[in-house]
């Protein structure tokens, strides 16, 4: 077991599904989903974004480092009588390896949020089906406070987010940054929904 799978189980441990939080870019515009499909939660933790999927309508799979989070999913997701397959993987292992896994044109919905691994990127774009939709949700350079990873290069630069996302059709993009009044908005992260042509 790898130190950061280890890190993981740890953190999940003592947390359970019931809390688990969906992400503000999926939560804020669910009604773009598509009301059936094959939808995808990448570095899902214990599947707050999952668990919305499913309960949306859609056949989902989690995929996470840790496989106390994919088990406390899984059992949760049977006892709630959600559509989740889990799936413990660790996919930054297997893309240096050129082997992520991610089958293209797979699925519908894909939702990334608190995770960057800019290797993933491409795969995670062609593992979109046409007119599948991108909800992605991360930590940016720009911050205020202490919230996210302590280094920078888990954290998206300006604008970072929209470059990947070249080529989609942007429905919409968030990165409220150190503009204007920073008690209020969306701070810390950057959020964007995108839609493969």
């Amino acid at each position: 077991m790898s130190q950061q799978a280890e890190k993981w189980d740890q953190r999940f441990t003592a947390l359970d599904c019931i809390d688990a939080q969906a992400s503000t870019v999926l939560t804020e515009n669910s009604h773009l989903l598509p009301s059936r499909g094959r939808a995808l939660d990448l570095a899902s933790g214990l599947g707050g974004n999952a668990i919305h999927l499913a309960r949306a309508g859609l056949e989902v799979s989690a995929i996470d480092l840790s496989s106390v989070a994919m088990t406390k999913l899984s059992i949760y997701a049977e006892q709630q009588q959600l559509t989740i397959s889990c799936c413990c993987r660790d996919l930054e292992n297997e893309a240096e390896q050129q082997s992520d896994g991610l089958d293209e044109n797979a699925f519908d919905v894909i939702v990334v949020s608190h995770y960057l691994y800019r290797p993933l990127l491409p795969s995670l774009l062609r593992a979109l089906r046409p007119r599948g939709l991108l909800f992605y949700q991360t930590f940016t350079q720009q911050r205020i406070g202490a919230s996210g990873p302590s280094n920078s290069a888990y954290r998206l630069a300006e604008n970072e987010l929209l470059r990947h996302c070249e080529g989609l059709h942007i429905l919409l993009y968030r990165e409220d940054g150190l503009q204007g009044d920073t008690a209020q908005g969306f701070r810390n992260q950057a959020m964007v929904i995108a839609q493969r042509p």
